[in-house]
């Protein structure tokens, strides 16, 4: 009887979806039924890999218990459903050739850093592929960048023009191999190369150098800046201790302030240019491999102008065999910048990055795969014990991020805002966040954003019954939105997205109150908002406090100016300006081009100005970066910031605080002690109109979010005073905190409102333009 029932059959097919294309998870159970004597098959198809396995009843349990258990590491396994099928009786395990027959619903996997065995063979001179730039396997290489559409196979890739010779094609259909189904294998009899040119694109030969990496490693130990062609786009490549090379790329590049990335070989060599402890550690060496920012050390051996006034230097190390090589070569750390004019889109293509960048760049190092999505890097740092991201592009983008609840019943598009842009595409319960697109402020930009539409588009199956955009009419993304015909519209309102995209990204609906503190945002009202206490859910808000409003004299000319902010909030706390700033102090009065704002953001700029930290800019948030710098973490004093509980909310009113600040510069005080006594008091009154907020409304959980909660010590003093007051505290973790996540928060009120709509039976005809 047990005989029996041990030889007893069973059959069954399973779905399993995630990211599970590209990362050797056909291989991977091809292996595992082999281990256990099953047949069966498995494919890729458009919602991810299909499989069916046969053979004793406890062998195929067996089987699926391993299944998901000892998966393959860049493997996103977000569901496995399991149907018993009849036995077919003998036969083999099979991988079948990909099937597509619905609409693709399969996520991409993104680019990942080459891994320890690829390295092993890159640097050993008896490998075939020693110092062979393209070398990888399903556990590393190129994805996202290369994919052109779904399922993940060489045909649909930019690899699809390398044939692949006899020895990489025998290793591409060996089951044992890692490289089996790895889809840009490819070796230098068969693959990509690269090329040395001149600035007009002409062949560079240097004498003595073996092969073109070298040459380029040459060039750049003398002093050169060069355009490197990598995975997502070009980079300009100069030594990060060179003085002369450095300023010399800040001139030709229009860059003037911003810090600059930097690239070192290993570990070691990082660990000489900033603090790592084990989360730098972590992700400095993790598949995403983005740029992390960490405190500088005293005497980190790069030059000044990589990152004037900066505590912290940006660092990443390589992810590519390229730049292991040219690291490896050159033998120092290097500035590892996009390849663009400042405020362009970085280059991508060939023939563009040769006309754009040849008045920057000496030389250029190129390869002939092509790329089909640009890519910058990724930014994040490390906040207590968790990951703070600042930019998500590289080695994150196109993971899918869950849409909260039963998700949106129609297809849709969230345009994002005008800067740090990304766009989003949805349906059901996923949402796909794009890789950052930039500012949308000229047309290069522009034209990436809507290429990046058409081809998330197409790579994800997503014909957008549904567009989310922001209320700010002249934003181009706004534009774009509403210029696109036979669509649903949902117009989202700027702080509100922050709030939703937190909490959706936290699988919560709210409701929740929400501190959402940034530069700017067009409110409800048609003002200028940007200290902003809401209360609210995905679905919807209230405004229920905000930063006392003053004068942003001269409009937008008060975002690069902070001293003009200085005086509009020296006037509003009774104090006259000095004479210098009389024309503008009459401007503010007047209320002449000088609208009302409650932006936090002004407000650190005001602060950064009085101090003499900043008075002009040269990029977006400057001032209130190098004020957070500033700060003596010493200094446990803060300034009074009352929070007054009137008819139409509560507010939060900085008059006291810049008096105190005024008359402590007045005195002479330490510019450390002052910025720290700023943000101090800042995070006890945000904590305070919080935590009230929270009472009245009968509320635990708390937001956090906006572009002004990259500040660290913000958000950490204001994270410590709402916990001591017994409040939950929700803070973005997958997504920035700034505008770089405002599409998903806007698809996820989109998908909110629509659900809600169609679950009571309100839904109108959706091939019009109708607002939800």
């Amino acid at each position: 009887m047990n005989t029996a029932v041990a030889a007893r059959r069973r059959r069954t097919r399973v779905r399993v979806e995630g990211t599970v294309q590209g990362v050797g998870f056909r291989p991977y159970v091809y292996r595992l039924a082999g281990d256990l004597g099953l047949v069966g098959y498995v494919l890729n198809d458009e919602r991810g890999v299909l499989l069916e396995v046969e053979g004793t009843d406890p062998d195929v349990a067996r089987f699926l218990e391993r299944l998901g258990r000892e998966a393959p590491p860049l493997a996103v396994l977000e569901r496995i459903l399991c149907e018993e099928r009849e036995p077919l009786g003998a036969g083999s395990f099979e991988i079948r050739d990909s099937a597509r027959a619905g609409a693709a619903d399969v996520p991409v996997s993104p680019d990942t850093a080459t891994c320890a065995d690829c390295l092993r063979e890159l640097f050993d001179a008896a490998d075939r592929r020693f110092r062979y730039p393209f070398i990888n396997c399903t556990n590393c290489g190129p994805r996202f960048t290369i994919v052109r559409s779904v399922p993940y196979d060489r045909p649909l890739t930019t690899m699809a023009g390398f044939v692949m010779c006899g020895r990489c094609q025998a290793e591409y259909e060996d089951p044992g191999h890692r490289r089996f189904h790895a889809q840009p294998n490819a070796c230098p009899a068969c693959g990509p190369s690269l090329s040395l040119l001149d600035g007009a694109g002409q062949p560079l030969c240097l004498g003595g150098a073996r092969d073109a990496v070298a040459a380029t490693a040459e060039l750049l130990r003398r002093g050169r800046i060069v355009a490197v062609k990598g995975i997502g786009g070009y980079h300009f490549a100069c030594l990060a201790r060179d003085h002369a090379a450095v300023a010399e790329l800040r001139a030709r590049k229009h860059r003037e302030d911003k810090p600059f990335a930097l690239m070192a070989g290993d570990l070691h060599a990082a660990a000489r240019l900033v603090e790592i402890g084990p989360a730098e550690r972590r992700l400095l060496t993790a598949p995403a491999r983005p740029i992390v920012l960490a405190p500088r050390r005293r005497n980190a051996p790069v030059a000044p102008a990589v990152a004037p006034r900066a505590p912290e230097l940006g660092v990443m190390l390589p992810y590519s065999p390229l730049h292991h090589l040219l690291l490896a070569d050159v033998g120092q750390p290097l500035v590892m910048t996009s390849g663009n004019v400042s405020d362009e889109p970085i280059a991508y293509r060939d023939e563009d990055a040769l006309a754009r960048l040849a008045g920057i760049a000496d030389a250029f190092l190129v390869h002939n795969r092509p790329i089909e999505t640009r890519t910058d890097d990724s930014v994040v740092r490390v906040r207590g014990a968790r990951t703070a991201v600042h930019r998500r592009s590289r080695g994150y983008a196109p993971a899918s991020i869950p849409l909260p609840g039963a998700g949106t019943p129609l297809p849709l598009l969230a345009c994002g805002a005008e800067l740090k842009n990304t766009f989003c595409v949805g349906k059901g319960t996923r949402a796909w966040v794009s890789h950052h697109i930039g500012d949308l402020e000229n047309y290069e930009t522009l034209r990436s954003f809507i290429a990046g539409i058409e081809h998330f588009q197409r790579l994800f199956d997503v014909t957008p019954r549904v567009l989310a955009y922001d209320l700010h009419p002249e934003y181009l993304a706004t534009k774009y939105a509403l210029e696109r015909p036979g669509v649903a519209l949902v117009g989202v309102q700027h702080h509100h997205a922050h709030l939703a995209a937190c909490l959706a990204e936290h699988g919560q609906a709210g409701p929740a109150v929400g501190a959402i503190f940034d530069g700017t945002g067009y409110g409800s009202d048609g003002s200028i908002w940007g200290g902003e206490i809401l209360y609210g859910s995905i679905h919807d808000f209230t405004r229920v406090g905000h930063l006392l409003p003053v004068r942003l004299p001269g409009g937008a000319q008060a975002v690069r100016a902070p001293w003009r902010m200085a005086c509009a909030w020296l006037l509003a706390s009774g104090i006259e300006p000095p004479a210098a700033w009389q024309p503008i102090a009459r401007l503010a009065r007047s209320g002449l081009a000088s609208p009302w704002t409650t932006s936090v953001g002004r407000l650190f700029d005001a602060v950064a100005a009085l101090l003499g930290v900043r008075s002009e800019i040269n990029y977006e948030g400057q001032a209130a970066i190098e004020l957070e710098a500033a700060c003596d973490p010493r200094e446990q004093g803060w300034y009074p910031m009352p929070v007054h509980d009137g008819g139409e909310g509560l507010t939060i009113d900085p008059r006291e605080t810049i008096l105190a600040v005024a008359a402590d510069v007045e005195r002479g005080a330490p510019a450390g002690a002052v910025a720290s006594r700023f943000h101090r008091g800042l995070a006890r009154a945000t904590a305070t109109a919080c935590a009230r907020a929270a009472a009245q409304m009968r509320c635990d959980v708390v937001v956090l979010s906006g572009g002004a909660f990259s500040n660290r010590r913000l958000l950490e003093w204001t994270t410590s005073e709402l916990r001591a007051a017994a409040v939950r505290v929700l803070v973005p973790e997958r997504l920035p905190p700034g505008d770089g996540g405002i599409s998903y928060g806007q698809a996820a009120v989109a998908a909110a409102r629509i659900g809600a709509a169609v679950r009571s039976d309100e839904a109108r005809d959706t091939d019009n333009a109708v607002s939800f």
